[in-house]
């Protein structure tokens, strides 16, 4: 008898399991239910609390949060614009699709990959508030609240010998908290570089799929390992502090660029220089500057009457980019009176430097860049210069706190000696609010570092001028005692007394940018009343 009822009992199994998914198929999958009916909508006074905190987590981010602001005008826009967007976002989709769909023909048995239907439906996503951060940064951040209801109609069928699979994807519901940041900033349009998206908490996404007319989702168990499966690859991809980022701007109009490095320039000599003077000689210096650069040009002394002078002088030079600039090199025939004569030129690709190695040049001067220009045939004579590339370390060594140098150089070892080398001091100041003088306000910036001055460009008749420029020193040493002077000046223009009137000033001490690497503040200016500057300094060790 034992095995006689274990025998029913495996046929009972055997038999009962594929039945009670046949019946369950038919009841919650293929007849779909009639008595469906329209949700009732009313408004939030009339609920008790009980309803209140059913519903509270569809209930739109600015109702909950005073940070977040209602943009309804967004959700009205994409309703006007939604038919459009759903015909040019799927037409992105196939184009893009095409080259990945066609690696897989001819593999697997597999003759062709198509879209049946492609469309995202009639229901557009809806913004349920937006939060915009300010930040110190040159940048522009904001967190939009999104969801997605959708309707979509996405068929794709695949073609496996005379076989065609259809895989349908339909009702799309995604939630998701995007952070989206425009950086940098630039007065060039689109007026920013790079767009970066993360996300700040896992999205919620729910979909269904269907294959050959089957719903997959409502096997039991698959629902809930594509749920995660999908979560954790976005989740690894995107979530914060991962981001995407789409480049807006290339080249020049995508930003200032960095300095990566420091050239060393040694204008050694020059040899048989061409004669301009009337007794038969020349009073030569040379200039020399980078490509891109709209700083002054460095100058050597000049020899007076030498066709072979020696300088031996030493520059260093801002680079910022390797691969793409050049030393430009001039040699000036040096006159009192009038324009000087120029001697010749030449250029040398910084591509061909090797860091901290030094090499020299023995450059033949010509006149122009133009190769088919008669004139570069005579000679000129030639130049020798001694290059070397430091680039800057981009692991330096930080501090936690102001220390005594003694007491580093005792605690440290011997690779902290490296530190206390040469570098690059980096100022940028960015802006100015309320800033307001008694006769007149058209304010520039004086930054004043070891007796060394530099300035802004004045911006006439503002209490909020916007300058954003960048000043460099070159340092022996880092600043870690030492502070920068920086005074907000109104200058007249025209005729009139007070020609300059002071509108506040702020002294920055350099410490936390050398230990740190960089700093970024707004400042309040001293002996102004509600002024304010934003400054950023950064320090680069060589």
């Amino acid at each position: 008898m034992g095995f006689v009822s274990g025998l029913l009992g495996i046929i009972g199994f055997t038999i009962g399991i594929p039945i009670g998914l046949l019946i369950g198929y038919f009841l919650f999958i293929y007849y779909e239910p009639r008595n469906v009916k329209d949700p009732i909508i009313r408004p939030l006074y009339e609920f008790d609390s009980n309803s209140l905190f059913d519903i509270y987590p569809d209930i739109p981010m600015w109702v909950k949060h005073p940070d977040y602001n209602r943009i309804d005008w967004v959700n009205k826009f994409l309703s006007y614009m939604w038919p459009y967007l759903d015909k040019a976002i799927c037409g992105t989709i196939r184009s893009a699709t095409k080259p990945i769909f066609a690696e897989y023909i001819g593999k697997y048995l597999i003759s062709s990959i198509d879209f049946k239907t492609l469309s995202l439906g009639t229901l557009p996503p809806l913004f349920h508030g937006m939060k915009i951060h300010e930040t110190n940064e040159n940048e522009l951040v904001f967190e939009p609240a999104v969801r997605w209801a959708g309707n979509p109609d996405i068929t794709l069928v695949l073609k496996v010998l005379s076989l065609q699979i259809s895989l349908q994807l339909l009702d799309v519901q995604v939630s998701l908290a995007p952070r989206i940041v425009l950086k940098p900033l630039m007065p060039t349009f689109p007026c920013f570089s790079n767009i970066t998206v993360s996300l700040l908490h896992k999205p919620d996404i729910d979909f269904g799929l269907k294959l050959l007319g089957v719903d997959l989702m409502a096997i039991p168990g698959l629902y809930r390992f594509v749920q995660e499966t999908i979560k954790k690859q976005i989740v690894r991809l995107y979530h914060w502090p991962q981001f995407y980022e789409i480049p807006i701007l290339d080249g020049p109009a995508g930003g200032m660029k960095k300095p990566v490095g420091i050239l060393h320039v040694k204008v050694v000599r020059a040899v048989k220089l061409l004669k301009m003077d009337f007794m038969g000689a020349s009073d030569p210096y040379v200039k020399l500057s980078l490509s891109g650069e709209r700083l002054p040009a460095k100058k050597t002394t000049i020899k007076m009457k030498n066709l072979n002078p020696v300088w031996n002088e030493e520059f260093k030079l801002t680079v910022k980019d390797l691969q793409a600039q050049v030393l430009q090199l001039h040699v000036y025939d040096w006159e009192k009176v009038g324009t000087h004569d120029k001697l010749g030129m030449q250029i040398v690709s910084l591509r061909s430097l090797t860091p901290y190695e030094t090499k020299e040049f023995t450059l033949d001067l010509i006149k122009n860049l133009n190769l088919n220009d008669p004139h570069n045939k005579k000679r000129r004579g030639q130049l020798v210069v001694e290059m070397t590339y430091k680039p800057f370390r981009e692991d330096n060594l930080r501090f936690s706190g102001p220390l005594e140098l003694n007491d580093r150089q005792s605690s440290a070892g011997p690779n902290l000696a490296d530190f206390f080398s040469s570098g690059l001091l980096l100022v940028v100041v960015k802006e100015a609010k309320d800033v307001e003088g008694k006769h007149h306000t058209n304010p520039y910036a004086l930054i004043v570092f070891r007796g060394e001055e530099k300035r802004t460009k004045p911006i006439r008749k503002t209490r909020n001028p916007c300058w954003n420029e960048e000043f460099q020193f070159l340092l022996e040493e880092p600043p870690l005692k030492e502070k920068i002077h920086i005074d907000i000046i109104s200058k007249r223009f025209g005729i009139g007394f007070r020609p300059k009137e002071p509108l506040g000033y702020v002294d920055i001490n350099l410490a936390d940018a050398v230990s740190n690497g960089r700093i970024n503040e707004k400042y309040h200016l001293i002996n102004s009343k509600n002024g304010i500057l934003s400054v950023e300094i950064r320090w680069k060790v060589i």
